[in-house]
């Protein structure tokens, strides 16, 4: 869709990782991040970027042209909350982009990967051992299973919005069917995106 003018809310932003490229496309962007430290990761934050929590976003419903958020939603206690809030405040028309790390991919457990395979806690209490202190994404507290399947059928399962697109970002583009094959889809797609598109 074209940038140009558009309102986009980066749900999870942290400091701003995609503003220079949303302005630099015309964009009035707004990031949202529930973590000071997040926040300020690269310095004094960025003016327009916002403290919130994105399973419970301060915007009014239907009040950005894109909801975008990329590598948080495994993050989130309640996924299926934040993905409904993001749908909530995109205007008809307007269109919604997600992307996150599946459980089940080789980087599912993020810093404690591959041990994830045989359970999160497992993956947690084994990098403390070895590392003498707890892994950033801590399972069950900032790091969550969240699958791919689980996202298809939510994103199906859809009365406001339709599905534009699935796909496993960082893939060449003839490798989607990889996103059509249950199994495979979890261990493959490494990173996984659905883009929406709210309904007039």
């Amino acid at each position: 869709m074209p940038l140009r003018g558009a309102v986009v809310l980066d749900v999870g932003g942290g400091p701003g990782y995609f503003a220079e490229a949303f302005r630099a496309a015309g964009a009035r962007y707004v990031g949202l991040d529930p973590d000071v430290g997040e926040l300020s990761a690269r310095g004094e934050p960025d003016p327009g970027m916002i403290r919130a929590s994105g399973t419970a976003l301060p915007f009014r419903d239907g009040s950005v042209d894109v909801c975008y958020s990329s590598n948080v939603l495994e993050h989130v206690d309640d996924p299926w909350l934040m993905l409904a809030e993001m749908v909530r405040v995109t205007r008809p028309g307007g269109t919604i982009f997600m992307s996150y790390t599946p459980w089940w991919s080789p980087w599912g457990g993020h810093e404690t990967a591959p041990w994830h395979f045989l359970g999160g806690d497992y993956a947690r209490r084994r990098y403390e051992r070895r590392n003498g202190k707890p892994p950033k994404n801590y399972f069950g507290t900032s790091l969550f299973p969240v699958s791919v399947g689980a996202v298809q059928r939510w994103a199906h399962r859809q009365t406001v919005a339709d599905v534009v697109e699935t796909f496993p970002r960082y893939h060449p583009w003839w490798a989607k069917w990889i996103t059509r094959v249950p199994g495979v889809r979890e261990v493959a797609s490494w990173n996984f995106v659905v883009v929406l598109r709210r309904r007039a």
